[in-house]
């Protein structure tokens, strides 16, 4: 894969992107991705993201409203497997994870507001595949997201080929 620049794709297409501007840290092995959004809303209960992982990600990229609750973790290292064996080429989380040191040496780009180790609720609430606000800017699935090191920005359609 090659990688990108958040920030060259910021000028060349200015108010064509959203920058997602909540305070998000890498924590998987790659740290460029990009890909179509796939949303999902839940709050202390990652069922839905359970699911979602163990399906085919043909590249895309699964965006998780958390309510950015620090009391559970939404993504551990057994969902993060899931996911890049089934080609999901990252996974955005508006809220905490955990198992951050099996994470760094995943093949899947991972972002989260931070990590706490407990484990979370399983009692098969949230919604998938509806439109997101959180860091500034609302999320809708469709959209496409692109993450390097200095954040994220949102686009209604693709801004490069290298896909």
């Amino acid at each position: 894969m090659n990688t990108i620049s958040t920030p060259d794709l910021c000028d060349e297409h200015g108010d064509d992107v959203r920058v997602l501007e909540a305070n998000f840290r890498h924590y998987g092995g790659k740290q460029h991705f990009w890909g179509e959004i796939v949303t999902i809303k839940c709050f202390e209960d990652n069922s839905k993201v359970a699911d979602m992982v163990k399906t085919p990600g043909h590249n895309r990229v699964l965006v998780v409203d958390g309510g950015a609750s620090p009391r559970r973790s939404l993504l551990g290292d057994n969902l993060a497997r899931a996911a890049a064996d089934n080609g999901w080429r990252g996974i955005v989380i508006y809220g905490y994870l955990r198992d951050v040191e099996e994470l760094a040496n995943m093949p899947i780009g991972i972002m989260a507001l931070g990590s706490v180790p407990r484990k979370t609720e399983k009692l098969g609430d949230g919604r998938c595949n509806i439109a997101l606000e959180f860091g500034g800017t609302t999320l809708y699935p469709g959209e496409h997201l692109y993450a390097d090191l200095s954040g994220a920005i949102i686009s209604n359609q693709p801004l490069t080929d290298t896909l």
